[in-house]
This record gives C-alpha cells, sequence and structure tokens, in this order.
C-alpha cells in the first residue's frame, strides 16, 4: 500500500481528493474505472488504521470527534470518524434508498426542498453501490423503492416479531437492507449479529479497508495520512489542489480535479477558509431525529431475527402527512442490549425495542461558521416545527401500527441525541443563488472543484444517507467531463 509522506507527494495529480469516507472512495472507484491511468492522491485528516488495530485499541480513530468542532452549550452534540475510510468504519451498515418523493418534497407536497435530479436518474447509481458493498437485501423491497436488479446477497432472517407484522403488511414491513453479509465472501464472514457493528469482528460489514484495499495498492494511487486540509488552493476562479497541514507545515499540492469529501462539519469551514463566500454556505445543517420506544409483548419472544436491526416498516415514510409532518421510517431493532431482557420468569425475550427516524426540514439557523479559530463552529439552536409535529404523529399512530402483534404496553425512552447523520450546508440544488453545488456535484461557480458526501444533501428524508452518497459519488464520477 503506498502510504506517501509529505516530502514524496508529487507536485501535481490528475485529481486530489481531501478525506476517505463514502463520497471520496466511490468517486475514486468510479474514477478509476474511467480513467484507470490517473494520477490521485487522496489527503487524509486522521491515521491509516486497519481492521485488527481498530479490534485491539476498541476503537475506529486516534481523534475524538467532540475535540474536532465547537459546539454551543446545551446543544445537540454530532459524530464523526476521522481516519482512513471515515464513516466506513463505524456505520452500522443498514442501507436502504431515499425514495422517490424524497427527491420531489417541494414539488409534491410543497414544503422542503427539491433534489436537482430524480430518484430514476440515480437508480443506477445505487444499485451499482449496492454491488459494490454486497448489499443482503429483499427484492420485494421494489415495491418501495423501484429497483432495476436484484440485490446481490440474499435479505437476513426476520424476527418472530417481523414475520407477524410481515404477514399482516406484506407491502410495508422488510428486511432491513444492509451492508453486513449472509453469505461470506473473500475476506468478509457472515455477519455474527454480535451488535459490535462500527468494529465488526467477522468484517461481514462493508467498510473501504476491506473493499477499496485493491485500489489504494494501485501505484498511480497515493494516500497521505495525517494530514488535515485546510483550504482549497484558488487561482482566478479555479480550484487548483490543496492546502494541507502535515508534520507541523502547511504546504500545497496541485490538481487538475479537486474534491472535498469531509464530512458535513469540515467540508464548509473547508471552502469558507478557500474564500468561497456565498449567503447559504454553512447553513442548513440538519440530522433527522430519533426516538425510542420499549414494546412489550404479550406471549411472543423476540431477538431470534438474523441481525442487530432485522426489520423495517414503511409505512409513514411517504403520504400526504408529509405536507403537515415529518415522514418515519421505524427500525425493529434484534438487540436486547438496548434495553435488557424482561425480568418475569419466562417472559425474558417478550419485549420488542425500536427505533423511529423523524424526517427533519433543515433551518437556515442551524449552522457551521468560521469564527477564526482552528475549528469550525457548529450552532444547531432548535429542530423544526415540521420534525416535531412528525414526531407527535408517531406517538400517535404507534399504537394503531403495533395492532398486529400482541402489546401490552408501550414505553418510549428518550430521543437519541446523535445518529451520524449529519447532512446540508453545501446544498445541491439548479439555483446557483440558492445553492452550492449541481446534481453532478461541481461546485456552481468553480467548474473543477467537487463537493461529495452528505454535505449536499437540500432535505433529510428518513433513510440513512451512506448509500445514497456513494451512489451520488459514483454518477458524479460517471458524468465528469460528460
Amino acid at each position: 500500500m503506498p502510504l506517501i509522506s509529505p516530502g514524496t507527494v508529487q507536485n501535481n495529480y490528475d485529481l486530489v481528493i481531501a478525506g476517505t469516507g463514502f463520497g471520496s472512495m466511490f468517486l475514486l472507484h468510479g474514477y478509476l474505472k474511467r480513467f484507470p491511468r490517473a494520477r490521485i492522491l487522496l489527503v487524509e485528516w486522521g491515521a491509516y488504521r486497519d481492521h485488527a488495530w481498530q479490534i485491539e485499541n476498541q476503537r475506529n480513530s486516534d481523534l475524538d470527534a467532540a475535540q474536532l468542532y465547537v459546539g454551543q452549550r446545551g446543544e445537540k452534540p454530532w459524530y464523526f470518524t476521522i481516519g482512513f475510510g471515515g464513516g466506513t468504519n463505524c456505520w452500522w451498515g443498514q442501507t436502504p434508498r431515499l425514495g422517490p418523493n424524497d427527491f420531489r418534497l417541494k414539488s409534491k407536497y410543497g414544503v422542503g426542498e427539491d433534489w436537482p435530479l430524480t430518484y430514476e436518474e440515480l437508480e443506477p447509481y445505487y444499485l451499482a453501490a449496492e454491488n459494490i458493498m454486497l448489499v443482503a437485501g429483499p427484492d420485494d423491497l421494489t415495491q418501495r423503492y423501484p429497483r432495476s436488479g436484484p440485490y446481490p446477497q440474499p435479505p437476513h432472517n426476520l424476527s418472530a416479531v417481523d414475520k407477524v407484522m410481515k404477514a399482516a403488511m406484506p407491502d410495508h414491513h422488510f428486511s432491513v437492507p444492509c451492508a453486513r453479509l449472509r453469505i461470506p465472501v473473500g475476506n468478509r464472514g457472515a455477519c455474527c449479529d454480535s451488535v459490535r457493528c462500527n468494529l465488526c469482528p467477522t468484517e461481514a460489514k462493508f467498510t473501504a479497508l476491506n473493499t477499496f484495499g485493491p485500489l489504494i495498492d494501485l501505484p498511480n494511487v497515493h494516500l497521505l495520512p495525517n494530514a488535515r486540509v485546510l483550504a482549497v488552493d484558488m487561482a482566478g476562479g479555479t480550484a487548483k489542489g490543496l492546502r494541507y497541514s502535515s508534520e507541523g507545515r502547511e504546504r500545497v499540492v496541485g490538481g487538475d480535479l479537486v474534491a472535498v469529501g469531509c464530512n458535513a462539519i469540515h467540508t464548509p469551514f473547508i471552502l469558507m477558509r478557500s474564500g468561497l463566500k456565498h449567503p447559504i454556505l454553512g447553513k442548513y445543517l440538519h440530522e433527522k431525529s430519533v426516538m425510542q420506544f420499549e414494546v412489550l409483548l404479550q406471549g411472543l419472544d423476540n431477538f431470534d431475527g438474523g441481525i442487530p436491526a432485522s426489520g423495517f416498516n414503511t409505512l409513514w415514510m411517504d403520504g400526504e402527512h408529509r405536507r403537515e409532518g415529518g415522514a418515519a421510517l421505524v427500525y425493529f431493532l434484534n438487540n436486547y442490549n438496548v434495553y435488557g431482557l424482561r425480568t418475569e420468569w419466562g417472559r425474558w425475550r417478550q419485549t420488542l425495542p425500536l427505533e423511529v427516524m423523524i424526517e427533519d426540514l433543515p433551518l437556515e439557523t442551524n449552522m457551521v461558521v468560521d469564527e477564526g479559530g482552528d475549528m469550525p463552529v457548529v450552532r444547531h439552536p432548535s429542530r423544526s416545527s415540521y420534525n416535531k409535529r412528525g414526531a407527535d404523529r408517531v406517538v400517535e399512530k404507534l399504537p394503531d401500527l403495533l395492532a398486529p402483534l400482541p402489546v401490552e404496553r408501550i414505553i418510549r425512552h428518550e430521543d437519541i441525541p446523535t445518529y451520524a447523520h449529519i447532512q446540508g450546508t453545501c446544498r445541491m440544488g439548479s439555483d446557483p443563488a440558492s445553492s452550492i453545488v449541481d446534481a453532478d456535484l461541481l461546485h456552481h461557480k468553480v467548474r473543477n472543484l467537487l463537493v461529495l458526501g452528505t454535505a449536499v444533501w437540500p432535505n433529510s428524508g428518513t433513510a440513512n444517507p451512506s448509500l445514497t452518497a456513494a451512489a451520488l459519488a459514483l454518477r458524479c464520477a460517471a458524468r465528469i467531463g460528460g
């Protein structure tokens, strides 16, 4: 693996990329398919830590996310991973797609913003990303997310609870599609359902380490770890490369094409430090809210499914209710570590943990700002009233959703403070006055600058964002120069 030091960095590359998370690595994959001899440099703030190191040290990175931004007292925290592979290390592998109407929220329901591309335009790249990750999923999910091909792996087993829900709601209850293998392939084993997904012991979960290693081994691809990107090097309205800090010195590397693929907190900060001013740059930071419930059951045992979140329900994922409040996606957990087993004799497994993701509308007041210090400052004083109305609807309607089950009692627990789904701040759109990048992830004014990852989200939807970030990067690579 050609890990390089600052002293061996070439003066200029065909493509230089800041960050090594989902957007960056899938762009690398797609770009090399088209330009296999291109000279490419990946600049990574964190270290290169392999799977063995992560298991031995029981963490994904040397760096603590809480120290890498300045939060406001009393506001929600944010979590991300800085190190080779970025979020591919810490994620849990859930890979639902955004739904067709997530891309046309404003034109369909009169709220939020539309994406500058359609589900149909992104669908081939969703399929390609799923095939690269070897996603295990149910082919009948095409009822909710139209598909042009089957999942590469069969779905994981449903729990007994999921089977009751599936029988009652066949068009809305499904095995969770996930990038954890059902059938071993190569160096990746099958999911062991250990609920240690951020440190997957069997390598069942897709990561940059276990899938894109051959790309990093290519002689024309260089990886520079322990180098923090500070800014895009600009001249005459053109991106010329990246400015970065390594070994106590600031340096510059040239690139004909420049991509910034850091998270939605650090990407806008890098653009701000590059002198790229825009009224909305850094604004509309958002993340879905996640509600938690514990459902006590009468005579029905749980926790016999195949993976930690064995089933999910799409009944509230879309519909006219989105005109008034956020959509919701309900995960049925196969994980007794959440609240523990019941204490009554013989009823230990008669309980069901739920996590419900609630759509939020991005607010201009939630933002990343540059106050002159070394780290970005994050301000997130509140979620939208749209999100709250969506959450209120979940509380009201949950007994109806769970009617097929022998429910004894529903207990609401505290919401999860952060789910590591950081979105917005460099939103995509067709109008340069109200967006930073276009549908191809190209900066509206700097046409050789790409912005990757979840920073470009115009709205949140309900789905976990990693698969969409990967699909967008593959589409971006396919359209470069087109």
